[in-house]
C-alpha cells in the first residue's frame, strides 16, 4: 500500500477493481461501447483520459481521481505561489488528511520505513498532528 500513492497504474487497479466487484465484461462493454479487446487494453495502459477515468469510477463505484489526490498530498513540494495572487480555480487546501493517507504514514512509522523526523520534514506535517495520529491510530 505505501507505494500506491506514488507509482500509480491505474489500469491495473482498475482491473482489480473490477475483479473485486466482480462485474461482467459484457455490462463494462455496453457501458463503454466498445469490444472486450479495447477493455482488456484499457487494463494494461498506465494513463487513462479524465472522461475514461470518470466512466469507470462511475460504474466501479470508486473515485479513481482520489489516488491522484493522495499523491499530491504525499509527494508535492510545498507552494510556492504568492499569496495574494487570486485565481478563478477553485482552491483546495492541502492540509486536510484522509483516513487512508493517516494510515499510510502511521503505517510507515510503524514498519520503520520512515522515522517520524523524516515524516515530518518531507510531508510538512506539524510534530503535534503526527503524534496525535500515532496515539489515536496506531493499530
Amino acid at each position: 500500500m505505501n507505494n500506491l500513492f506514488k507509482n500509480i497504474n491505474l489500469g491495473s487497479l482498475i482491473k482489480q477493481r473490477v475483479d473485486e466487484t466482480q462485474t461482467e465484461m459484457s455490462r463494462i462493454c455496453n457501458f463503454f461501447k466498445c469490444t472486450e479487446d479495447e477493455i482488456e487494453n484499457m487494463y494494461l495502459q498506465e494513463n487513462l483520459t479524465t472522461n475514461t477515468v470518470l466512466k469507470w469510477s462511475k460504474l466501479l463505484e470508486y473515485d479513481f481521481f482520489r489516488l491522484y489526490s493522495q499523491h499530491l498530498i504525499l509527494y508535492s513540494p510545498p507552494s510556492a505561489t504568492v499569496k495574494n495572487k487570486q485565481s478563478s480555480l477553485p482552491h483546495f487546501r492541502k492540509s486536510i488528511y484522509t483516513a487512508e493517507i493517516i494510515d499510510f504514514i502511521v503505517e510507515m512509522v510503524d514498519t520503520g520505513e520512515k522515522s517520524r523526523t523524516q515524516i515530518m520534514k518531507e510531508y510538512n506535517i506539524p510534530k503535534t498532528t503526527l503524534y496525535k495520529w500515532m496515539e489515536k491510530y496506531r493499530k
